[in-house]
């Protein structure tokens, strides 16, 4: 039973990262119908840019853990999410009257473009975070020793998914972006600025996408620069097992596919652990085609 639950908790904070990533993928699909296939490679983006201003700037030594790591959030999360504005501007909106194959093959474009940028600044090797960032101890929850970085890496992909989800569904601006999603043209005749709303959009997940890439360099303390295509892939599978297009569903299949992952890899086999997931969503898709939530999409008449 104590494996059980390490394996469980371990699940869930893997399975917050795949969330966190997944929402992108799927509140673009939501505006656009558009697979952003760079979107792991922004992802990737958020694990650089942590290592580079951790070193540089030296946050932990002069703020303290918590605090340094919190500044370092936001400022890697507003730098990814400026380069998530600056990819459509580039490489989306001048084909967005193309055909959708158009926009489908500038997104694999910019996806090489992005992943081959990285390795060229930073080179081919693995780079490793340094040490003692947040304290290396374990926290006793109900008798289980869980260690303190996989309590801080859920809880902090269940915060930011919950403040999304209430940002969509509470706000004017959430409102916009729902209506966006539902009938562009309508929108614009209710006076929504359809553009602003798929600048913000491009924002919100490339920052969430790169908040992902930083809890991933904390947690397993390395990052390189291909990991954005698997943990993409989890992650656009996690978006597809809860429905493409639906927020809470994005936010339930990555949590899934996160602790069956884990499990599977305990009582399988770690070799199989990709496997695993991609079966589940096979075993899903047959049973629910459209996720486990319902795709949103709305439907032209």
């Amino acid at each position: 039973m104590e494996q059980f639950l390490q394996q469980l908790t371990n699940g869930l904070a893997v399975g917050g990262i795949y969330a966190l990533i997944a929402l992108g993928y799927t509140m673009v699909y939501g505006v656009l119908k558009l697979i952003n296939f760079a979107h792991g490679d922004l992802f990737t983006y958020g694990g650089y840019l942590g290592l580079t201003l951790l070193t540089s700037l030296l946050l932990q030594g002069r703020l303290g853990a918590v605090a340094g790591v919190l500044v370092l959030a936001a400022m890697v999360m507003g730098l990814v999410g400026l380069l998530g504005v600056i990819l459509e501007r580039a490489a989306y909106r001048p084909l967005r009257e193309s055909p959708r194959l158009s926009a489908v093959v500038s997104a694999l474009g910019a996806s090489i473009f992005l992943q081959n940028a990285l390795m060229l600044i930073y080179g081919a090797r693995v780079q490793v975070y340094p040490e003692g960032i947040l304290p290396q101890t374990a926290v006793s929850v109900l008798g289980l020793q869980i260690p303190l970085m996989r309590i801080v890496v859920a809880l902090v992909s269940l915060v930011m998914m919950a403040a999304l989800y209430l940002f969509v569904q509470k706000t004017k601006i959430g409102t916009a972006i729902r209506a966006a999603a539902i009938d562009q043209g309508a929108a614009r005749l209710m006076g929504i600025d359809v553009n602003r709303v798929i600048s913000l959009v491009f924002l919100i997940g490339p920052a969430l996408g790169g908040a992902a890439g930083l809890l991933v360099g904390l947690y397993y303390g390395q990052v390189n620069f291909t990991m954005g295509w698997i943990y993409g892939m989890k992650a656009f599978t996690a978006a597809i097992i809860g429905g493409i297009g639906n927020i809470p569903g994005a936010m339930v299949g990555g949590l899934l596919l996160g602790v069956v992952e884990a499990l599977g890899a305990a009582y399988v086999s770690v070799a199989w652990k990709d496997a695993i997931a991609f079966l589940v969503l096979i075993l899903i898709l047959i049973v629910r085609p459209t996720g486990l939530l319902g795709e949103r999409v709305a439907e032209k008449v």
